[in-house]
């Protein structure tokens, strides 16, 4: 008897579900630009909740990649724990971190290992050489940016290899004259944590975001379709080479030498530096693109891949289940082969 009433009260339950979606509200896309982390954020998030709402999601995204900015990751900001260390570097003195950076850290050494080297975020004393910050200020072709000398490069790379520095669960020290840069996979690291505020956030039922050359995809949207990511064209950034087709909840990542570059007497150097020349990487790629669940391996195993070129970088993609596609200088496309059910050349492309 008790089946026979059960049956029946999931019937009415089921009924009355029915009845109420109707009288729901439809998830409806809500949109912003800003910029945080000297980039351009944009969000769309889908979500039934009212516009007051929905603001109020757009702007925890915002503060959550500010906050992690500002406490963790930056090298500039006096507040933030990479400062910190970067600031008791030869001093022999132990710095505790937080879970997050704890967790960070395990992760870019497994890039660095993988890679040999080819990703390595103790590469601030490079890094800080170029000043690459100053050439977006520049205008370009009136350059009076000074490209460093072989001997500047020589002397900071000796302060370069994250296999130096004491970077043990959370107690963190480096040696003399190192400095540790997560510029790589910053943008990475942000997607992780966009990740988890939405996950909080249950009536968000879909969002992509960008930040900088860095998408997550979450959720789905309400018309069941697919998520559509653009690939840039390296050869010609105002257009799209081809899509990504993506359902459910992904990272994208792409290193492109047109990202930031600047010339000088007719060379053009780019931001992705080789760890172990301190040169812009010089691998016969245009561009990578990965593709993976973690944002912040997207993000370091796309600029280790750029390092490491297309042959080399295939094999460490391959090690981390991650998808990835070259463009390699001559404009040819090489994908792995789990990449080729995403993507999707243009027209314009072909």
């Amino acid at each position: 008897k008790m089946k026979k009433y059960l049956k029946k009260f999931v019937g009415i339950a089921a009924a009355l579900a029915l009845l109420c979606t109707g009288c729901s509200r439809q998830p409806t896309a809500y949109q912003s630009m800003d910029t945080a982390m000297g980039t351009i954020i944009s969000q769309t998030i889908y979500t039934s909740a009212n516009e007051e709402t929905a603001g109020e999601i757009l702007g925890e995204v915002i503060s959550c990649i500010d906050d992690l900015e500002a406490n963790n990751l930056s090298w500039r900001l006096e507040t933030s724990e990479i400062y910190q260390i970067n600031a008791g570097a030869g001093s022999g003195q132990e710095v505790e971190i937080s879970d997050l950076l704890t967790n960070v850290f395990d992760q870019c050494k497994k890039v660095y290992a993988a890679s040999n080297g080819a990703f390595d975020f103790t590469i601030g004393s490079v890094a800080r050489l170029w000043n690459i910050d100053a050439w977006a200020r520049e205008v370009q072709g009136t350059t009076s940016y000074i490209v460093p000398s072989q001997e500047q490069l020589a002397e900071a790379l000796v302060y370069v290899g994250a296999d130096k520095a004491d970077v043990d669960g959370s107690m963190v020290s480096l040696p003399e004259g190192m400095q540790i840069d997560l510029g790589a996979v910053g943008k990475g690291i942000a997607l992780d944590e966009i990740r988890n505020v939405l996950e909080q956030r249950t009536e968000v039922t879909g969002a992509v975001i960008s930040v900088g050359g860095s998408i997550l995809t979450y959720g789905s949207k309400p018309d069941g379709s697919a998520w559509n990511v653009g690939i840039v064209d390296p050869f010609d950034t105002s257009q799209n080479m081809g899509v990504l087709s993506l359902t459910g909840s992904w990272c994208v990542s792409t290193s492109g030498d047109y990202e930031r570059y600047v010339e000088v007497d007719g060379v053009r150097y780019h931001h992705i530096l080789d760890p172990y020349t301190g040169m812009p990487a010089d691998s016969g790629v245009k561009s990578v693109t990965i593709l993976t669940e973690s944002g912040l391996f997207s993000d370091a195993l796309s600029t280790a891949c750029f390092v490491l070129g297309v042959e080399d970088g295939l094999e460490l993609a391959e090690m981390f289940d991650a998808e990835a596609l070259f463009v390699d200088e001559q404009g040819e496309i090489t994908m792995t082969e789990g990449m080729e059910q995403y993507f999707y050349l243009s027209n314009a492309g072909k």
